[in-house]
């Protein structure tokens, strides 16, 4: 396996600290608030470094950042700092060359950070409740801070806890570029062990301003000592004001840490005291509940009724936060919210951030609520924006539009025009839901050799990026065999036994449906293949869990059920159609039908009639005599109790409704049961043992809504590559569409069946 991996050896790119790298270039954005815009003013910091392949690739974070770990000697042990970082920081001006740079290359630049903290800028309420680290403060001069490290030696024994905090508080403030010679030095290390011994002596304002005084001084996020403060602090959390409580939660994401315990409480606290949150409040507790991935659901709803409270009050970024935080949490939200979000959106689209945007659309995504105004629009902007939005930004756009099965040219070609030239940035997430979007939504961009051959390239560039994501890789391959593109090395690597091990032990995901979709699919469309398959125990393994899913999948839906009644009604019995999978690995199922030479349906399913009964159906004739009064009965549109009796010992069977009063032609009619009479003699008279070999194969599908495009008749990838598929075994694709078949459910038994037969028999010809 090492060797294998050793084999595709990538290019160096560049990998990021935030997890979406949505455009920096809004350097000057609009902010929505009210009947006013804001100017956003302050450039992103850089946190982007060039990495090689021989080098462990690491994403680093914003130099700035409080969560960094830098790594001089320290006197506490524990911290651990870089003094060279924190210099880089401070001398790092707006209008430095070097930030200059950073405006040309900071479309791929995202401070994971301060980037989703935006919508904080926009109420002054926000002051009250949330840690804002470019807040002014009075900077502490070298000579202070000696002294205050001075009279923390000389008075250690007799220190207050008050005078600990202050100290805390003073020593956070010093220069930047001192900040890595203080956290080395032993007497600041004492003053932080002081903190720890008298830490059941701070009050709740004493303990806020001390954990301000670690965001600020960038203590590891992993560092003992916040062990003790966190068990303080969730001991603290009933005597604390929400605005407090909001303000801890803040300062502890600021630091980068977990907190599970502290949250458990105060989301009990919330239980009781969320109609009590402000606008404002809520705002930022649903960012804080995104940030930290745990929520009791119950919690939620309930804050969902709030957001309807305050949704004409919202602006545009605090929508955008509501849906991540929602999102990143989890977190469902109905219909009917996100209709209100989506109008909102609509009501001022071109002053909504393409940060928000994204995050709204992952919304819609998850809860797969088709707003047509927002996607019209959303249709027009797109396209203008995506040549400044970052790759991450991009691909979480593409994602969305092929999870609501929306296919709007104009974005998809923007997106292949502007993935090309900056396809290394991409990670081998991005890279797998790109080619899947395109795969899924069966779409080919007019650059389409251009926008497939350098995501291809990409693909073999990143292979040791899914030693750790297996999954990505059998998505980027899906992906692209929707399109029909095979790149046989690549596919031959992701069926190899090494990686099938790692599939199946390193994912998160299940991914034997994977691997077996992409392997019955290269077993008919790649006949010259000759690389790795999957072991017959695997193959077996995924048709059977295919098969279970789509069984109980169309065994559920009435209008399968009667158009399967139906149809043995017509041809003769349950013997000359079958429901099964005649291609598992594209995971839904179909009804088989063969006919002879002379267009005459074939008894071949043996499975429908038991062994004992085909001696007993050899001897008895189960056809329909036409006579004058059945005649006359189909002329009136009405179901003899000859007919529906016959109908009903046959199939086993009752009547799907009672019969209506219908006009039916005589030749249709006469055509269908001449058809039926054929059928039922076929059946008493062969058994399935001599049957002859079929001269047409029909694959009948029933299919609905969720196999197109939205509002289009275009099928899906994987749809159109079952069908595909198909036609090259032999089979003629019969369908069933949704269009025709659920309005039909409501008229006459005798207008399905004339339906039925017309599709089947005119088809076979």
């Amino acid at each position: 396996m090492a060797a294998t991996l050793k084999l595709f050896k990538p290019l160096g790119y560049r990998a990021f600290c935030g997890p979406f790298a949505y455009s920096a270039t809004q350097s000057v954005a609009y902010w929505n608030v009210g009947n006013r815009t804001r100017h956003r003013g302050q450039d992103p910091p850089e946190h982007s470094s060039l990495h090689h392949p021989a080098k462990k690739v690491e994403k680093t974070c914003d130099t700035s950042s409080p969560r960094r770990i830098l790594t001089t000697s320290s006197a506490l042990p524990g911290l651990e700092f870089s003094r060279a970082s924190a210099l880089k920081a401070s001398t790092l001006k707006p209008g430095s060359p070097r930030a200059m740079k950073i405006d040309e290359e900071d479309v791929e630049v995202f401070d994971s950070f301060e980037d989703p903290r935006v919508f904080l800028q926009l109420r002054p309420e926000y002051q009250l409740h949330s840690y804002n680290r470019s807040e002014p403060c009075q900077p502490l001069s070298v000579s202070e801070g000696e002294l205050i490290l001075h009279k923390v030696t000389v008075y250690q024994d007799n220190l207050q806890p008050q005078t600990i905090a202050d100290y805390l508080c003073k020593l956070s403030s010093v220069p930047a570029e001192q900040r890595p010679v203080l956290l080395s030095n032993a007497r600041f290390a004492l003053l932080c062990q002081l903190s720890v011994k008298n830490i059941q002596l701070f009050d709740a304002p004493d303990l806020i301003s001390i954990l301000k005084a670690f965001v600020s001084l960038g203590i590891p996020h992993s560092h003992s000592m916040l062990d003790v403060y966190e068990t303080r602090f969730c001991h603290k959390v009933w005597e604390m004001s929400l605005d407090q409580l909001l303000l801890v939660a803040d300062l502890w994401r600021y630091l980068g840490r977990r907190v599970p315990r502290f949250f458990e409480i105060f989301f009990s606290y919330l239980n009781l005291h969320w109609k009590d949150l402000s606008l404002s409040q809520l705002i930022h507790l649903i960012y804080i509940i995104g940030e930290s991935r745990q929520v009791p659901q119950e919690l939620m709803q309930k804050l969902e009724s709030l957001i309807l409270k305050y949704i004409d009050f919202i602006n545009l970024e605090e929508a955008g936060t509501i849906c991540l935080g929602f999102f990143k949490s989890s977190s469902s939200l109905s219909e009917f919210v996100m209709r209100k979000i989506g109008d909102l959106a609509c009501a001022d689209m071109q002053h909504l951030s393409s940060y928000a945007l994204v995050n709204i659309l992952k919304m819609f995504r998850f809860t797969h609520v088709d707003h047509v105004n927002f996607m019209k629009q959303f249709g027009q902007i797109a396209p203008q924006r995506i040549p400044s939005l970052g790759v991450q930004g991009v691909m979480h756009l593409t994602l969305a539009c092929s999870a609501l099965h929306i296919l709007d040219e104009g974005v998809m070609n923007a997106v292949a025009a502007s993935l090309p030239p900056r396809v290394a940035y991409c990670r081998s997430k991005d890279v797998a839901k790109i080619l899947w979007s395109f795969g899924t939504l069966n779409y080919k961009p007019p650059n389409t050799e251009e926008f497939y051959s350098s995501l291809i390239n990409e693909v073999h560039r990143k292979m040791p990026e899914f030693n750790r994501y297996p999954e990505h890789l059998l998505t980027c391959l899906l992906g692209l065999a929707f399109s029909e593109y095979f790149p046989v090395e690549l596919i031959n690597f992701a069926l190899s036994p090494g990686f099938i091990r790692i599939a199946q032990e390193r994912s998160k995901f299940e991914l034997t449906k994977e691997l077996y979709t992409l392997d019955g699919t290269v077993g008919i469309e790649c006949p010259d293949y000759r690389g790795n398959r999957l072991s017959s125990h695997l193959q077996q393994e995924g048709s059977e869990l295919l098969w279970n899913l789509a069984r109980k999948d169309m065994s559920s839906k009435p209008e399968f059920l009667e158009a399967l009644l139906l149809l043995e009604t017509m041809l003769g019995g349950p013997q000359y159609i079958k429901h099964h999978m005649i291609l598992p690995h594209t995971r839904s199922s179909d009804l088989e039908v063969q006919l002879d030479v002379n267009m005459k349906p074939l008894p071949f399913n043996r499975e429908a009639v038991p062994t004992k009964d085909v001696a007993r159906l050899r001897l008895k004739h189960v056809g329909v005599s036409l006579t004058d009064a059945l005649i006359n009965q189909l002329l009136k549109g009405k179901s003899g109790g000859h007919f529906q009796g016959e109908t009903e010992s046959e199939t086993g069977q009752q009547p799907m409704e009672s019969e209506k009063k219908a006009a039916m032609p005589l030749e249709c009619s006469l055509h269908t049961v001449a058809d039926r009479l054929g059928a039922t003699e076929m059946a008493g008279l062969c058994p399935p043992a001599c049957v002859q070999a079929p001269q047409v194969k029909l694959a009948i599908q029933l299919t609905n809504k969720n196999q197109y495009c939205y509002g289009s008749r275009s099928l899906l990838g994987l749809h159109s590559m079952k069908r595909r598929q198909l036609n090259r075994l032999g089979y003629r694709v019969v369908e069933l569409s949704h269009w025709e078949w659920l309005p039909l459910l409501k008229r006459t038994r005798l207008e399905k069946l004339a339906f039925l037969h017309e599709k089947v028999f005119t088809s076979a010809l």
